[in-house]
């Protein structure tokens, strides 16, 4: 869900560079994605965090030799619009945001499984359990945030970007940050592997490089 309005740019652009080509983007959380693609179903290319990618390339839903390196998301915090600014500007500082809010948003995706790694590493799991707000599959963080439902929202910065009622407070400080690579590959189902590739190579061109940027994320070189 991070890569689904990116991912939809990107496909736009490929299809004017190469206008006998149309792409259609499925936008579905991970999870699901990665179901879908190992059962079978007639997708043609799969993006995914590039551990999930690997996965399926080990159990045979992905190409093997496949995988393209697309784009880096890097992890962001953000509150309510109008709400308190907690200081985020180093760890301590994030710490003790957390400690402090009455409820947590994280997702179910890497961006959660890093939150979740911090706060044992800071001996506050235990604490912080009860607070912690977990949005449903393919429910971005954001909205959680807008709604009220969580004093603090961290995920994946492109996630948090332009959403009424959200306000970003900046990125987790590098010491913490916890980027995730998105890559694409070729999914054992599809018929037209060598179109698939054209279209994930220019992913990964430069030629992509401003439209990344545009959604808060990075090129992988």
């Amino acid at each position: 869900m991070a890569t689904r309005h990116l991912l939809g740019d990107l496909a736009s652009a490929f299809s004017a560079a190469s206008p006998d080509l149309k792409v259609d983007v499925v936008s579905m959380g991970g999870v699901e994605a990665a179901k879908q693609v190992a059962a079978g179903e007639p997708f043609d290319a799969v993006v995914l965090a590039s551990g999930a990618i690997e996965r399926l390339i080990t159990q045979g839903h992905v190409v093997a030799g496949s995988r393209v390196d697309i784009v880096k998301s890097p992890m962001a915090v953000a509150i309510r619009a109008g709400s308190p600014r907690p200081a985020i500007d180093s760890e301590e500082a994030v710490r003790q945001a957390v400690l402090a809010a009455a409820r947590i948003g994280y997702s179910t995706g890497p961006s959660g499984d890093h939150l979740v790694a911090l706060l044992e590493r800071w001996g506050i799991a235990a604490d912080v359990k009860d607070r912690l707000v977990q949005a449903r599959p393919g429910i971005p963080v954001a909205s959680l945030v807008a709604s009220g439902e969580v004093i603090v929202g961290f995920q994946q910065l492109s996630e948090l970007l332009n959403v009424d009622g959200v306000e970003v407070l900046g990125l987790l400080p590098e010491a913490i940050q916890g980027t995730t690579t998105f890559a694409g590959g070729v999914a054992r189902a599809s018929t037209q592997a060598e179109r698939v590739r054209e279209l994930l190579a220019f992913m990964a061109s430069p030629a992509a490089a401003a439209i990344k940027r545009q959604h808060g994320m990075e090129p992988v070189k």
